[in-house]
């Protein structure tokens, strides 16, 4: 009986102390060396809105995705890249055929999760996903996955 206080008691203590953080999604960066062109990229081929830095007038340029989301681009004179699909910004949308569409349009390859070129990943889950590069060789994944 005096195990099951003691653990009880523990379970409470333990309880009483933990914290909920209730995270959300801020924001993504990527370092970029031609952030003209590579903001470019994000405002004119992808869409995004623009917003301004708070502070800071030059070496940045911001992108709202949705809500508070954003994307930060971040100038500087050199980067050293890993080039590696598993390190990705990632965009969900319901058109992504409409998307595809339009990459086409615009001669914009895109590649599967394997790496074949104008191909797209059908996930286990009912997603569909493809990659697609920025003028800085950084990986953007856009799927269908649904949020609220």
């Amino acid at each position: 009986m005096k195990k099951l206080i003691f653990f009880c008691y523990i379970g409470f203590i333990s309880c009483s102390f933990s914290q909920d953080f209730d995270f959300r999604y801020d924001h993504y960066s990527f370092v970029v060396t031609d952030l003209k062109k590579t903001g470019d990229f994000y405002a004119d081929i992808l869409k995004l809105k623009e917003i301004p830095h708070p502070s800071a007038s030059k070496g940045f340029r911001w992108f709202s995705i949705h809500g508070n989301s954003q994307l930060h681009l971040i100038g500087k004179d050199s980067v050293i890249r890993q080039n590696n699909k598993s390190v990705h910004l990632c965009l969900a949308t319901q058109n992504l055929d409409g998307l595809i569409s339009y990459l086409e349009e615009k001669n914009i390859p895109y590649w599967d999760w394997p790496g074949k070129k104008n191909a797209v990943t059908d996930r286990a889950d009912g997603v569909r996903q493809i990659y697609i590069k920025d003028p800085e060789d950084n990986w953007v994944e856009i799927n269908t996955a649904t949020h609220e």
